[in-house]
């Protein structure tokens, strides 16, 4: 995908309205995430509320997106003081295009599930650079040094 314009996309989200890809400032950090309220997902939105005020210094927004329901999204938000918005993708629209969607081993058996992943889209709407089995820790940092070199 990188290299490529991002495929436009509107889901529900937490501000209330429906977010759309294609009408959201960029640069754009999005990152997929399995599930609210489960370890790793909890770190990861942390790393990014704590970095929060850095990408926005650089005009970056970020969204996160998991096929959790937005009532549970907006539990989790107000849980660990998120700033930004989290998107529902109940219907895995924005998982397909990203193709984000594999086979996962948990507790010994095979569920289909997200593979945790961040895109950073320019501010020509092309993916610039992707993450793909994101591991939690120092990720967030890694993003944030990589949206610095963005022109």
């Amino acid at each position: 995908m990188t290299g490529t314009p991002c495929p436009d996309f509107t889901l529900p989200g937490t501000a209330g309205a429906d977010f759309q890809l294609s009408s959201s400032p960029k640069p754009l950090v999005i990152y997929f995430y399995p599930k609210d309220n489960t370890p790793g997902c909890t770190n990861e939105s942390m790393a990014f509320r704590d970095l929060h005020p850095e990408f926005a210094a650089l005009g970056a927004e970020i969204v996160g997106i998991s096929r959790d329901s937005l009532k549970s999204h907006h539990n989790f938000k107000a849980k660990l003081e998120l700033p930004f918005e989290l998107l529902s993708d109940a219907e895995e629209t924005a998982c397909g295009l990203f193709g984000v969607i594999k086979m996962k081993n948990m507790y010994g058996k095979q569920v289909r599930g997200i593979e945790r992943s961040t895109f950073v889209i320019d501010a020509s709407g092309k993916v610039s650079r992707e993450w793909r089995g994101v591991k939690v820790p120092g990720h967030a940092e890694e993003v944030l040094a990589y949206v610095k070199t963005l022109k």
